[in-house]
């Protein structure tokens, strides 16, 4: 019911006296607005005014309910007065107060001319842009405000989260060793103690700004995902972003958009439903209408809740709340945020973490046993208690990678500011490493591998066609003799349209106007509008019902009425109007509409059969074919109530009228071709899933390329006998392409309602496949069925029948230009090309690859070379090589640059040539990459800087290597005639040559594990093509370091190191060459024979 335009509010500067208050304002005062009535008796005025007011809702606000009053002048459309309702009067219910906020709310029961004079708005003009701007500044944007993050929790999941857990196990034992077990106190494991926390503390630090960065960056991505609406605002309607919208607002809902605040329904189509999981959890769907059967707000059938998803139909509605006192913004402030399933890279790196930690359990309890059992006994004076928990939580220290945390949040922000950079969206990091595990993509045809960009190329009849351009030509032709037929299908196809032109285009040339609508409705009013008198048209009938065309049905409905009253008697005549597929609509109908003799003609096999034919004609052409029809009906009962939608919507597509028909073209988008050949190309099958006709969706995969062969694709049939050829007993997995059909299939939506597991197991196999006029649900058991064999599914689209396939998929992938509940249902948002999903595979297997190459560096020495020395001195007496705390340097400094460079490594060989990772068998860290690190460039290592330090011992204490095996307590004053204090000299100056030694070694390993394949001679790091000048940065940093910890006189006194002679700086620069030497002979065998044992084992 049209509402009346409402009367000027009262300014706002008046006294508070006067001052009146719509019912809105009830939300206001239920939150912190205030009215002090104590002085009313001073206003008598005032107090008038509240003797003829009633509440509503106990405690919410007064309407009304008196008869106009001659002396009052404030207008009855703001008589309300609300009163004070604080959620601080019942504390300890949070969600009780919420709850009933809404059930005193109103809103829903009173009439439209009501809702619309609260709030100063009317159904047809809307609001002012004076009100507009007075209520956003009010009421502030329609925006919820974020949750915000338990600190406390954060705070400790930095301090002992991964493996900060067992190091803060290393501080408290380097504090017992410093008091009370030393005697007198040791300040070198206090000094050990507080390194160890400030390591902590810097990881600590570091995450949580990275946190802080990573959120920031997200945040700017989301920020770029656009949130827009459809509003009426003056009589013109425009779209606007929703956080611009205020409090009554008339908003403009149609399939496939997120409700952008909580709204009163004053019209519907009809049929519009709702999708409220994201508010109730409950997947049913919720139908909307223009009356209240006395609900409550929250279950009321005419409020559509923000947050909410349009699934069908379309309605207009008034803003009655926003931002965060809508129902979605109340819940947020009681919610915590949900805890999200790891994703595939998390897992992989929980699954590292969980390693590791277990061998240095298992190594630090060997050497503990090792000490009770043996050494306590027989070589008590070699070790002591002290020494043996430094032993310890050297092996502690030296098996864990310190570096790999900050590794792997730096590379999952970079991959993220790269992403963004190629126009992907990721709405979590860690999502992108799976897109690089993609096996099979199903995308939709219409806005996504084609432009969305549809024009109308043919029109015509059962018994003649037109090219579009001859059709206008025609049109105008008075002359001719199909002027009626050529009318009767313009005016059918003004009337049984849904979309419109937006307000602020309406200037502009026609190609250039926006749309707001679907692509189809778009494409035919341009049509319509570029000849006749469209307008005319429109003006001539008032459309009384509508069902918008969605993607179960294919159909669109209109009805409309030739009087002047849209609210006729039931008897009055109203004219019917159909479009939607042709195979759909075809069986409904009974008689067509001649273009030779311009009158209608029963529809028999013969008209069948022409029309038929021609659908398939421009089908094959790639275009899309639309038919409308028409028929009278006398409806029984009266317009506006349920049951006159029931009547229609069952009796309307009975004894249809072929109107005619049209054929348009939406081409494919310039990259999808490339697109689907460079996803074949990374084994990655890609495969077509539309609603649209089976003929149409198949031309249009072959000009992308989708379906390569020249013969005709296989169908049901042929799936049928493949399915009686297939061997009895368990099948190999698709992934394998030998295991796969070379062919290519069509299947429609018809087909798969007939499928069975069996049905499924043959289809998966297909190297080719397009699914064509399947529904939302097909859609979705198309994902299951592959996913359920072992693949992993993105699926691409823009539709609101895409979503559910989009949250079921492994990795969602929505396009920018698609409607609201795609993006939100999708993981990843496309903001450019279709070809950028390409770059987000690439970049998803680099995010893994570069990862790998970090854990190969930081093992060998990190790891492998620093538990040898810890070993050899508790097993063979050997004096400690590393002591702890150098163990530590190399963990946490001179490491930890250098890998940090290795992140920024570009791809040495194209990514795309790579099969899939199969996530269940190629995890991060596997016994290739250990026996990399450990049995080849940690070996080398590990017998260098041993060689390095008996080298030392030998050259300056004259000590032989043999002399140190098993020395155990020997090594002690009188030692070779050296004095305590002088062996522990030789033994720090040799320690500094083992740290050095292992510097330096990392250099060789850092330029060999940059490339898992390839020489250097052909991806070097300084030639463009694989620069990386951040390599020799990290080398310097780690050397500066190394000079530092050695030769700084303070930290030889605090941590016992010594300067180390100039000629052990120098030794190991060819020895790292010979590392790197090493590697290469092991690449080119790998190359040479890569069929070969060492090709099977390399990493």
């Amino acid at each position: 019911m049209p509402c009346k335009p409402p009367k000027l509010l009262p300014p706002v500067g008046l006294d508070r006296s006067y001052r009146t208050f719509c019912g809105y304002c009830a939300i206001m005062a239920a939150e912190k607005v205030s009215l002090d009535t104590a002085g009313d008796e001073k206003r008598p005025h005032f107090q008038d005014v509240r003797e003829e007011l009633r509440p509503v809702a106990p405690g919410l606000a007064y309407h009304d309910t008196s008869s106009p009053n001659p002396n009052l002048s404030l207008p009855i459309g703001f008589r309300t007065l609300s009163i004070q309702v604080t959620e601080s009067q019942h504390p300890g219910k949070p969600q009780d107060d919420v709850v009933n906020f809404f059930e005193q709310l109103t809103y829903h029961n009173v009439s439209v001319e009501k809702l619309c004079g609260m709030f100063g708005t009317a159904a047809d003009r809307g609001l002012d842009n004076v009100v507009v701007s007075r209520n956003i500044q009010r009421d502030g944007k329609n925006t919820i405000a974020k949750a915000k993050p338990k600190y406390i929790w954060k705070v400790l999941g930095y301090l002992f989260g991964g493996f900060c857990s067992i190091l803060w196990v290393g501080v408290v034992i380097f504090f017992i060793c410093w008091r009370p077990l030393s005697d007198p106190p040791s300040p070198t494991n206090l000094a050990l103690a507080i390194v160890i926390i400030l390591v902590i503390l810097s990881q600590a630090s570091f995450s949580a700004f990275q946190d802080w960065s990573t959120g920031r960056i997200m945040n700017s991505i989301l920020d770029l995902i656009p949130s827009e609406c459809v509003v009426v605002r003056e009589g013109k309607t425009s779209k606007i972003p929703a956080a611009d919208l205020a409090v009554g607002d008339v908003v403009m809902l149609h399939v496939g958009n997120k409700v952008p605040a909580d709204m009163r329904l004053i019209e519907t189509s009809g049929d519009v439903r709702f999708d409220r999981a994201v508010l109730t959890g409950e997947s049913e769907e919720i139908e909307g209408n223009v009356d209240s059967q006395g609900e409550t707000f929250l279950e009321a059938p005419n409020v559509a809740l923000m947050g909410t998803h349009v699934t069908n139909g379309h309605a207009k509605g008034v803003v009655v709340l926003t931002g965060g006192r809508t129902v979605m913004g109340r819940i947020s402030k009681l919610t915590n945020t949900t805890k999200q399933k790891p994703t595939l890279i998390q897992q992989e790196i929980t699954r590292f973490v969980r390693l590791i930690i277990i061998f240095t359990v298992i190594l630090a309890l060997s050497i503990l046993i090792i000490w009770l059992a043996w050494l306590h006994r027989d070589h008590k004076p070699f070790m002591n208690v002290v020494a043996m928990l430094n032993d310890v939580m050297g092996c502690i220290v030296a098996f864990i990678p310190e570096g790999m945390p900050v590794a792997v949040t730096l590379t999952l922000s970079l991959i993220a500011r790269r992403m963004k950079a190629i126009s992907v969206l990721p709405k979590s990091l860690a999502t992108v490493e799976t897109l690089g595990c993609v096996t099979v993509i199903c995308s939709d045809k219409t806005g996504t591998l084609t432009q969305n960009k549809m024009s109308v190329m043919s029109a015509g009849f059962v018994d003649g066609t037109y090219t579009a351009q001859e059709f206008r030509e025609n049109f105008g032709n008075k002359s001719a003799g199909e002027l009626t037929a050529l009318q009767q299908l313009h005016r059918a196809a003004v009337l049984c349209n849904g979309a419109t032109f937006d307000a602020a285009t309406a200037d502009l040339p026609l190609e250039s106007r926006e749309v707001n609508g679907d692509a189809t409705d778009g494409a035919i009013l341009r049509f319509v509008e570029s000849f006749g008198e469209a307008p005319a048209v429109r003006t001539s009938s008032t459309e009384i019902f509508q069902i918008p065309f969605n993607s179960r049905n294919k159909w669109m409905l209109t009805m409309h009425n030739f009087s002047s009253s849209k609210n006729s008697e039931k008897t009055s005549a109203g004219l019917i109007f159909v479009k939607g597929a042709p195979d759909v609509l075809i069986p409904s109908c009974t008689s067509y509409f001649s273009a030779l003799t311009n009158d209608i003609q029963p529809f028999d096999s013969a008209a069948r059969a022409k029309l038929v034919a021609t659908q398939e004609k421009w089908s094959r052409a790639g275009q899309r074919v639309i038919l409308i029809c028409m028929r009278e009906y006398v409806p029984y009962h009266s317009v506006g109530t349920n049951d006159f939608s029931t009547e229609i919507t069952k009796k309307g597509l009975e004894e249809l009228t072929v109107v005619g028909i049209l054929g348009l073209m939406d081409p494919p988008r310039l990259e999808s071709a490339g697109t689907v050949k460079d996803c074949r190309r990374a084994g990655v099958r890609f495969f077509m899933v539309t609603g649209d006709f089976g003929l149409t969706a198949a031309a249009i995969a072959r000009q992308i390329g989708i379906i390569t062969t020249h013969a005709e694709p296989d169908s049901l049939a042929d799936v049928v006998k493949q399915m009686n050829e297939m061997p009895n007993g368990p099948l190999p997995s698709c992934r394998d392409p030998a295991n796969r059909i070379q062919k290519s299939l069509v299947l429609e939506g018809k087909d798969l309602v007939l499928f069975q597991e069996s049905h499924w197991e043959v289809v998966t196999r297909y190297e080719e496949i397009v699914f064509a006029r399947t529904t939302p649900e097909q859609k979705l058991s198309i994902v299951n069925a592959f996913q359920k064999r072992d693949n992993v599914v993105a699926v691409t689209g823009d539709g609101v029948n895409d979503a559910p396939a989009l949250k079921a998929a492994d990795v969602g992938v929505a396009v920018v230009t698609g409607s609201d509940v795609a993006m939100e249902a999708a993981d990843l948002v496309l903001m450019g090309n279709f070809d950028s999903i390409v770059g987000g595979i690439r970049l998803g297997r680099l995010v893994f690859q570069n990862l790998q190459k970090v854990i190969a560096y930081l093992l060998p020495a990190g790891s492998w070379s620093e538990a040898w020395p810890v070993i050899l001195n508790a097993y063979v007496g050997v004096p400690l090589p590393l002591s702890s705390f150098l163990m530590v340097i190399i963990c946490c400094f001179t490491d930890l640059s250098p890998c940090l460079s290795l992140i920024m490594e570009k791809e040495e060989f194209d990514l795309l040539t790579l099969p899939p990772r199969n996530h269940k068998k190629d995890h991060l860290i596997n016994l290739k990459i250990y026996a990399q690190a450990y049995f080849f460039v940690g070996m080398m290592e590990t017998v260098i800087a041993h060689v390095m330090f008996f080298l030392y011992m030998w050259k300056y204490a004259h000590i032989p290597a043999r002399d140190l095996f098993l020395a155990f307590e020997k090594y002690s004053d009188g030692f070779y005639g050296y004095t305590q204090d002088e062996l522990n000299h030789f033994n720090a100056v040799g320690q500094g040559v083992y740290f050095v030694t292992v510097v330096i070694l990392q250099w060789g390993n850092l330029l060999s594990v940059r490339n898992k394949r390839l020489s250097i001679l052909q991806a070097d790091p300084i030639r463009k093509q694989r620069r990386n000048p951040w390599l020799f940065v990290g080398a310097i940093i780690a050397f500066v370091i190394a000079i530092f910890v050695t030769e700084v006189p303070g930290i030889q006194r605090l941590f016992g190191t010594a300067s180390v002679p100039v000629e052990f700086w120098v030794i190991p620069l060819p020895l790292a060459l010979g590392i790197l030497f090493m590697d290469e002979i092991r690449k080119l065998l790998v190359r040479t024979f890569p069929k070969g044992i060492l090709a099977k084992i390399a990493w």
